[in-house]
């Protein structure tokens, strides 16, 4: 967490393990995007049972919102900065073990051999309580669970575009699929004046993914 976002002080997680070297490809479960849903299912359940506010973000929740259902890295999670240690002590005391990486925006733990990450600040920005009010409810294969908006996910994605990390390839597919849900004038609103984000979304409009005329018109 960055100094002066979120929470009065840093979440205390010195005792945590740091974070270790990720599974060889050989160690995988052959129905890699079930593996990913089962850990989503146990993690959501571990953090309503302990009442926290969370919302489920990333690939899982582009699929609860019926994007693809090819799931290929992690489970995420955003709860508030100022949560971040009473989460990971939840976690910690259900039996997983909580690690510290490098980054200083989350946290990591291995849930049924899957990594979930814990995140506390999305694309630069604090996870917010109003963040955490607009997401909805869904059920991912069969567990109920705060989803962030589509609205939301798109934000996040297309703001956390930089010279060094900008995959338009990657964010195209879950643009296409959620493009009926997204308000797109909020994410021009929110992307402000961003150059990678504005490339982005005028990649969108060639494609006819968004309409231009719709969207600019409010700028």
């Amino acid at each position: 967490m960055r100094a002066g976002q979120g929470a009065d002080r840093a979440p205390d997680l010195r005792g945590a393990a740091q974070d270790p070297q990720p599974p060889a490809p050989d160690q995988l479960p052959p129905d890699r995007s079930q593996a990913i849903l089962e850990a989503t299912k146990q993690v959501a359940a571990i953090l309503k049972r302990a009442g926290h506010k969370f919302a489920l973000a990333g690939s899982v929740a582009v699929y609860a919102h019926g994007g693809s259902d090819t799931l290929q890295h992690d489970a995420d999670f955003c709860v508030l900065p100022e949560d971040a240690e009473a989460v990971a002590g939840s976690l910690s005391s259900a039996g997983l073990t909580v690690r510290v990486p490098p980054e200083d925006w989350l946290v990591k733990t291995t849930c049924l051999g899957q990594d979930v990450d814990i995140i506390f600040e999305l694309a630069r920005r604090p996870v917010t309580v109003d963040l955490l009010a607009r997401a909805q409810e869904f059920p991912v294969d069969s567990v109920r669970m705060p989803v962030l908006s589509a609205t939301d996910l798109l934000v996040n994605l297309v703001t956390a575009f930089t010279e060094h990390h900008c995959d338009f390839g990657a964010v195209l597919p879950v643009a296409r699929s959620l493009r009926e849900k997204v308000d797109w004038r909020e994410v021009r609103r929110s992307c402000g004046d961003e150059p990678m984000a504005g490339a982005f979304l005028y990649l969108l409009e060639r494609l006819s993914v968004i309409d231009p005329g719709e969207d600019r018109e409010q700028r």
